[in-house]
């Protein structure tokens, strides 16, 4: 058995799956940086708590600074056997002040891995549509000032489901082997905001995304809904495989990492 790292691990060490909840807003991003913080770095720094020498732990997706997650999943190996809960406990005890929880805490079999037993991974955006700055959101929601058309952003949607060679919606620095990459739905709803406005929520669904893949989708969708783009607009952003071609990139607060989904549910 190997480690994040590709570092041997005994086969004795058992091994816990974690669920976990963040604020992106204080980090540099889930993986650990050396002179900053990082939500990899304060649950490691939690184990270390618990236990000397532990292996680095893998998560399901590496969120970008500023990026939150719901239900965020990293795998840990542990020295000793500990009951889900009282790990679970343990976590969190040690992860204060820290904006981050675990959530659910389960033992998975020596072959799991947080990221390559992955077999899906949701996203949620939120984006307001209100006059006003947010106040009680700030942080956790993209707002703009201007009223949106739900039915053309979701017609914009619909351009993007299936397998496509993504070039034009993902970063210049997506280290992925290919851009072509497979959409399986890009929804949106739209709900009133409490104080007065819109909040807006996409729900996109795919076994694995490129850097930056859904705030670019978020961000050229804005623009169809802002009437300033068209849904032909965004079929011909996708067909010129360019990044030059993308609409503005949406910023990070509003991401959520919601769901990471595996052939079996290690949190049933």
């Amino acid at each position: 058995m190997l480690g994040e790292l590709g570092r041997a691990i005994p086969a004795d060490m058992p091994r816990y799956a974690l669920k976990i909840e963040y604020d992106g807003g204080p980090f540099a991003g889930w993986q650990r940086q050396k002179d900053q913080p990082s939500v990899q770095g304060a649950i490691e720094a939690a184990l270390a708590r618990l236990e000397r020498d532990l292996p680095a732990i893998a998560a399901a997706g590496r969120t970008d600074a500023g990026v939150h997650a719901l239900g965020q999943v990293a795998h840990c190996d542990m020295g000793k056997d500990w009951a889900p809960f009282r790990l679970m406990e343990a976590l969190n005890y040690h992860l204060k002040p820290a904006p981050v929880a675990v959530v659910a805490c389960a033992p998975v079999a020596d072959d799991f891995h947080a990221r390559f037993s992955a077999r899906e991974r949701r996203y949620l955006f939120r984006l307001v549509s209100r006059r006003a700055p947010l106040v009680h959101d700030r942080g956790q929601a993209w707002r703009v000032g201007h009223a949106l058309d739900l039915a053309a952003m979701q017609a914009g949607a619909a351009r993007l489901i299936g397998r496509h060679d993504f070039t034009t919606f993902r970063s210049l620095q997506c280290q992925a082997e290919s851009p072509v990459k497979t959409l399986d739905a890009l929804d949106v709803e739209a709900l009133p905001y409490p104080g007065g406005g819109t909040e807006y929520r996409f729900h996109v669904r795919a076994r694995s995304f490129l850097h930056n893949q859904v705030r670019s989708f978020v961000g050229t969708l804005e623009r169809v809904g802002a009437g300033a783009w068209s849904p032909d607009d965004v079929s011909a952003a996708l067909e010129a495989r360019d990044r030059a071609a993308c609409g503005p990139v949406s910023p990070p607060g509003g991401l959520y990492l919601e769901r990471v989904g595996y052939p079996t549910d290690p949190f049933a």
